[in-house]
């Protein structure tokens, strides 16, 4: 059976320009939906980083106060660090505040005695109330007794990236790349 040639479609006529630009849309609305997820990825990862670091500082500093002596010594009696300067590095035994009560803002602003600054490579670059050159991030501390007990102690440890300082002096809530933690320390021994 012969076939008419004038019927039959070519197999290799190809695609029109109007399918070619639908699919270069298409191509191109892809590629944008791309990198708009790979830029909100990179802020995420960014941002989790800064909140772990954030962490990471926060603990530290609640060890470094955990340290102070706060018990009682063979005789009964209250034994307080309230000299050691945990802003300076090292420590130094004296000229700082210790376990000393903070004054009730220390967490909303640098407090001298109660805030150090910290360089992105985890360095201590000491206290004040003006952060020195170099500094990534703000640890602030408050040390209050216990009402009900004034043998236990709450202690809370802010930390802020340098960027957000202006934003944490207005509000006290807590950004996701801030970390705050608190412990609670009692006096343990005879009495």
């Amino acid at each position: 059976m012969p076939v008419d040639v004038r019927n039959v479609r070519r197999l290799d006529a190809g695609f029109s320009l109007i399918e070619a630009m639908v699919a270069t849309a298409l191509l191109a609305g892809a590629v944008v939906s791309l990198a708009q997820l790979a830029g909100i990825a990179a802020r995420r990862n960014a941002s989790s980083r800064h909140a772990t670091y954030a962490a990471i500082l926060a603990a530290q500093k609640l060890e470094e106060l955990r340290s102070l002596a706060w018990g009682y010594d063979p005789a009964g009696m209250p034994v307080s660090d309230l000299a050691t300067d945990t802003a300076a590095s090292p420590e130094t035994p004296d000229g700082g505040t210790g376990l000393r009560p903070s004054p009730g803002r220390a967490l909303q602003a640098d407090t001298a005695g109660w805030v150090d600054y910290v360089d992105r490579n985890g360095r201590k670059l000491g206290g004040g109330v003006r952060p020195p050159g170099g500094t990534a991030y703000i640890r602030r501390w408050a040390v209050q007794p216990l009402a009900a007990n004034p043998d236990t102690l709450v202690v809370q440890v802010l930390v802020i990236p340098r960027r957000d300082a202006g934003a944490q002096r207005r509000a006290l809530g807590r950004r996701p790349e801030q970390a705050r933690f608190v412990m609670l320390r009692t006096r343990k021994g005879r009495r």
